[in-house]
């Protein structure tokens, strides 16, 4: 656990000369001490965007350790360099919300790491349009929600939905919620709510199998990897900035229940690390891509 000391600055701005001498330094003159930092400019590949990014762990002397009197030292250096910069008490739980469906592979696993202290957050809420999970969420004392939506709901019947989902995001204070495969098309709307809060998982056959039972049409044609893909919700369906991807590889031995069982393992793993990642402030969004200091 984190002392109360610890915090975490991540910023973006413009790549230009002196940006890691002036975050140092200030720290410096504060009393801060760099426990670690890590740093990126994305200025040499072709879709460059040009953009500087940093990660700083640092310990703040007593008389700082506050997200309000830290916050302002860093006024003149965001309005410098024009950066993006965030500063995250490391002592604070972020809270999540795990939404699911019908496949619970991805809600046990992240679970089983919160309870067994691998995943340093608080869990308020599992929502899920069924009941399935009612009883797992129970066995770990978490409030479960079921806010169903009948089969072919249509478009207003599903916002009404989301706005439930929202109120319940707003009511519980949720800093990021997990659609641990939760099979539901989210609106443009409740996308932009969501917009940087919110992770994703699901197989890496699209776009080549859509649809029912995409492992058992990779049996069929005969696929030798399977992989899963953790990114940020966007309107765009499945095409969220990347966070973290795997694969394993199978063969013609396998059947298609197993590659459905090897698939669900590596949804886990990956899901799990890009939930982990993000909630300790180590990803960064670059335009269409992400920032990930491990």
């Amino acid at each position: 656990m984190p002392s109360a000391r610890e915090f975490v600055l991540t910023l973006s701005c413009r790549d230009t000369k002196g940006i890691v001498h002036a975050v140092s330094g200030l720290l410096f003159q504060a009393g801060c001490n760099i426990i670690d930092s890590q740093q990126f400019g994305d200025v040499l590949a072709s879709d460059a965007t040009g953009l500087f990014f940093m990660r700083v762990h640092f310990e703040a002397p007593a008389h700082l350790a506050a997200p309000a009197t830290l916050d302002p030292l860093f006024t003149h250096l965001r309005q410098q360099f024009g950066m993006d910069a965030g500063l995250h008490a490391l002592a604070r739980r972020p809270r999540l919300m795990l939404m699911v469906s019908k496949h619970g592979h991805c809600l046990n696993d992240l679970l089983f790491r919160w309870k067994s202290g691998q995943l340093d957050v608080d869990i308020p809420a599992i929502v899920s349009n069924h009941t399935d999970f009612a009883d797992l969420a129970a066995g770990y004392g978490i409030p479960f929600h079921h806010l169903p939506l009948a089969a072919g709901a249509d478009a207003t019947a599903k916002r009404a939905q989301e706005r439930q989902v929202e109120a319940l995001i707003d009511r519980e204070q949720i800093d990021l919620v997990v659609l641990a495969r939760y099979m539901q098309i989210l609106s443009g709307e409740f996308c932009e709510v969501l917009r940087g809060r919110a992770i994703n998982i699901h197989h890496s056959f699209l776009p080549s199998f859509k649809g029912a039972k995409p492992y058992y049409q990779a049996h069929e044609r005969g696929v030798k990897l399977i992989g899963a893909t953790a990114h940020y919700v966007t309107a765009e369906l499945d095409e969220g900035p990347i966070i973290e991807q795997d694969v394993e590889r199978v063969d013609h031995t396998l059947s298609p229940e197993d590659f459905t069982a090897v698939g669900r393992d590596v949804e886990c793993v990956v899901l799990a690390r890009a939930v982990r990642w993000h909630v300790e402030h180590r990803v960064l969004l670059n335009g269409r891509k992400t920032v990930v200091f491990r």
